[in-house]
């Protein structure tokens, strides 16, 4: 008789919004399941998603130095076989994730996987015979994925963390938290056809600026972003950019304080709504009926471009391919509608 499940190694390398979207589904899990340990395996930049669920533990994988090309893959199984893993979660479902998990299958281990949908989200984005209803979520699918270990996770009624506590560190950015609503607005995704235009955005942080009970704060990356940034919060006392003030962890801090975060397509919807803060998101080439819509939150804080006037939307799962016409999509999304669904979450 085979021995019960126990220790599950979970596997997500990348991106940081994909690895968010598991972060609900493991928290489900260990609270319904308290007998059950997990082993994230993913990159270290990630481990602080994972702090604040119990029964997990953080396994980095480096993916530049022993963990690198085929041999590193070996050391990674070696690695991971010495922790006494009863099975494995691959939720990635990549070449790397499938050899991992065949060396577990050939040592006896159970062993399931995400399928991913690809011919569902093929036919969604396709431009000609496109069948354009929603297919299952990421979240339902990495649930159908625990099912085939035999563990069933109820996510109708989602436990998330209390409120993070703001650090001194955070507290000299932010300043104390009042009467004031906070609201995060990340305006940069991947791809450029998931982006709300400039100007638009400009208009939606104006608007909102305008009102001293609010004070505003801007997520991105890089000196590009920056200093995009810098032009949205510039002469406006109550709109302060974070991006480069604060690591991961301390964004996190932040990010769990806000009434609302307004995002792209793009990792910081997923971290917002792994945290249970409310999420609108924006939506140009890519559509939440491909999956991806940030988890638990209501289907109209997704705001989508006009398919009457660009009738092949969505044209890319992803954002990744560009389409001759289709550049201006997101300009159909009026920032009134933006600022006006912002007001109705914090009122």
């Amino acid at each position: 008789m085979q021995k019960p499940i126990q220790h599950i190694a979970v596997i997500r390398l990348s991106a940081m919004g994909d690895v968010a979207i598991t972060v609900p589904v493991i928290r489900a899990l260990v609270q319904q399941n308290p007998n059950v340990r997990i082993t994230m395996v993913s990159r270290p930049f990630f481990q602080s998603f994972f702090d604040d669920i119990p029964n997990v533990d953080f396994f980095a994988v480096d993916v530049k130095g022993r963990h690198k090309g085929f041999l590193g893959l070996l050391k990674l199984y070696t690695d991971l076989k010495q922790l006494n893993i009863d099975a494995v979660a691959d939720l990635h479902n990549v070449l790397r994730s499938q050899i991992i998990r065949t060396l577990f299958v050939l040592n006896g281990k159970k062993v399931a996987f995400t399928n991913k949908g690809r011919a569902e989200k093929k036919a969604l984005t396709r431009a000609e015979n496109k069948i354009f209803k929603p297919i299952k979520t990421m979240v339902e699918r990495h649930v159908e994925t625990f099912k085939k270990l035999g563990f069933n996770v109820d996510l109708s009624s989602p436990k998330f963390p209390k409120k993070k506590n703001i650090s001194n560190e955070i507290l000299k950015v932010s300043g104390e938290k009042r009467k004031d609503k906070w609201i995060g607005i990340a305006p940069f995704a991947q791809y450029e056809s998931k982006v709300y235009p400039q100007d638009l955005m400009q208009q939606v942080i104006d608007d909102l600026a305008s009102d001293t009970k609010n004070k505003i704060f801007l997520f991105g990356g890089g000196n590009k972003e920056i200093e995009i940034l810098n032009t949205f919060a510039k002469r406006k006392e109550n709109v302060i950019n974070v991006a480069g003030k604060l690591n991961l962890p301390q964004e996190l801090e932040l990010i769990s304080n806000l009434d609302v975060m307004l995002s792209m397509d793009s990792g910081n919807a997923h971290i917002a709504a792994m945290l249970g803060t409310k999420v609108i998101t924006l939506w140009g080439a890519t559509h939440p009926f491909a999956g991806f819509a940030p988890f638990n939150q209501p289907i109209e804080n997704g705001l989508v471009s006009d398919r009457d006037k660009f009738r092949l939307l969505p044209t890319s799962v992803y954002g990744n391919k560009k389409v001759e016409g289709y550049e201006e999509a997101m300009r159909t999304i009026s920032p009134a509608i933006v600022i006006e669904k912002i007001r109705v979450k914090i009122a």
